[in-house]
């Protein structure tokens, strides 16, 4: 199994987008849809306070009626932010966004953001591990011939 530290480092764009809480949700909708991502970490400080992310707007903004302007980061980001560390797996990455309903995983090593890992970036890693794999055992039978 691959660590998440690898797969940060495949990443073509290793940058972790943050915002404020006291940044409007649309000025973080603007970001996410600049950036083509669908997550933000929320900071205070050096500190992480929450992720925002496109299911926090479609549930707590259009289907409560506010307005994405007139609202804060703050009142509608996830609190209870669940994170990862460089060394664990993508085994135990998959299990703990599987068990949570999670998409977005934050990367901290000694206390510090250093990354952001998605679904996505999982699913590449698996079939790239799975190629190669499959790679081997071709190498193998046709060798064995």
């Amino acid at each position: 199994m691959t660590v998440v530290a690898k797969i940060l480092q495949s990443k073509p764009d290793s940058t972790v987008h943050t915002i404020r809480p006291t940044d409007s949700v649309l000025s973080a909708l603007q970001l996410m849809a600049d950036k083509g991502i669908g997550a933000l970490v929320v900071i205070e400080g050096d500190a992480i306070v929450g992720i925002f992310t496109e299911r926090d707007y479609a549930r707590k903004i259009a289907l409560l009626g506010r307005t994405s302007a007139a609202t804060l980061a703050r009142d509608v980001m996830t609190s209870a932010v669940r994170f990862v560390r460089p060394d664990q797996t993508s085994e135990q990455c998959m299990q703990i966004m599987s068990t949570g309903r999670l998409r977005h995983l934050p990367v901290v090593d000694g206390g510090k953001l250093v990354g952001m890992i998605s679904i996505g970036d999982l699913v590449k890693d698996i079939i790239s591990e799975q190629k190669f794999i499959i790679e081997q055992l071709e190498q193998y039978i046709s060798g064995a011939h």
